[in-house]
Parts: structure tokens; sequence; C-alpha cells
């Protein structure tokens, strides 16, 4: 990780859904490389985890990967917060000792305000000890992957006989919970399920109830057991 003994720079990036993110993420990190310093990432979000649609599980996802390919310090995902945004931002830069604030000027949701004064004028109101570098982005580019999977469901892992299947009822054989987003047009239970284990999103691919990936999710079980 990039860090140095009496460093007095940390930068912190705010990222929101859509392919800006990554964009914002690398910004960050060339930041903190120059400065040899480090950095967080973070997004907030009204929801809670197990309400995200397979979208935004997914840029969560990628967004996890890149803090560990770029050395991040961590990813901080503030789900289903109750504070507005600014004041989530400034819980998290005050607890990481942030100097450096990270911004998309254009984007979705709740961060739509970022793209006018206001929300700016408020951030610089509550936090400042940091200085602020909003970066101009691309409008949001529609995913690849956008509408390939119905809205997610709560469903969860069971075992039966030598696999796992998704259940949508829990039960005593229940392993993990998580949400199950179906694949659009079909009439079977063909999708993903993801769900939280080791505080790491993970991903498996669900074939007519049964789970693709039984070696990787009996070693998951059997970490979970041992904890």
């Amino acid at each position: 990780m990039l860090k140095k003994p009496g460093m007095d720079e940390c930068i912190l990036v705010c990222v929101y859904y859509g392919p800006n993110g990554e964009r914002l993420i690398r910004r960050g990190h060339k930041m903190a490389s120059m400065l040899n310093c480090p950095f967080y990432i973070l997004t907030v979000d009204p929801l809670p985890f197990d309400q995200f649609d397979a979208d935004k599980s997914e840029y969560v996802e990628r967004w996890q990967e890149l803090a560990e390919e770029l050395g991040a310090q961590a990813f901080i995902l503030r789900d289903n917060e109750r504070l507005p945004s600014a004041k989530a931002i400034k819980e998290v830069a005050y607890d990481k000792n942030v100097t450096q604030i990270v911004i998309g000027q254009t984007a979705q949701s709740r961060w739509e305000e970022i793209t006018r004064g206001s929300f700016i004028n408020v951030l610089l109101r509550e936090i400042p000890f940091a200085d602020l570098h909003v970066v101009s982005v691309a409008r949001n580019i529609k995913s690849v992957e956008e509408d390939m999977y119905e809205k997610g469901v709560r469903a969860y892992l069971v075992k039966d006989g030598d696999g796992y299947r998704v259940s949508f009822t829990q039960s005593k054989g229940c392993e993990f919970e998580g949400i199950f987003f179906k694949e659009m047009g079909t009439d079977f239970n063909n999708g993903i399920f993801k769900f939280m284990h080791d505080h790491k999103m993970c991903q498996v691919h669900v074939d007519d109830d049964r789970i693709e990936e039984t070696g990787t999710v009996e070693r998951m079980a059997e970490e979970k057991h041992v904890q």
C-alpha cells in the first residue's frame, strides 16, 4: 500500500454507479502515487446492500477489485445510509484523516447534486479541512449488461446433496443469504447469486436452481464455520 511514516496527505475518492467510477478511482490512485500517500474509495447509498440491483452490485464488486489491484487502503461501502451525502463523506474523511477528496462533476441519483454548485458549497462547509477536486467526466454510458437481469430478490444458498441450490425461504440448512438476479426471458431460475463473505462481495452462477461453482461455495462454507 502507498504509505510512509509521517505523511500528511490522504486521498478519498467518492464514486457512484456508472463507468465514471473507475475513471475517478484511477485518477485518485494517480494522485496518491504522485504524493506517495494512501487513498480510500467510498460510495454512499441509502439502500441496504441486500436491496441493490444487479448493476449496482456489479459496480461495487468491480470497485472492490480495483481497490485491491491499485493498493487502496480500503473500499468503504456506506449502505443503508441515513445521513445526507455530504455528512457521510465528512464522517469518513474525518475518521481517515483525509486531506484531499476526489468527486465527479456528473453523477446519478443522490449524487446528481454534485453537478450544482450548492452541493459543492455544502461539502466545502462540511469539510473545511480537505481540498476538493471536482473531476469532469463523461456522462454515464449505458452498461452493456443493463437489462440482462430482473430486479434482485432475497434468496439463500442451501446444501442439497453434493451441491448447493438457491432457495427463496430461509431454512435450517441455509449457508449464505444474498440476492438472486434472474436472467431476463427465462422461465427457470437461471442467473447469478450475490452474497457477502469475509467482508467481500461474492458471486456464483445459477443454472435451474443449482449452483455451478460448488467447490467455491463449499470452501467458503467451511471458512465461515471455522470462524
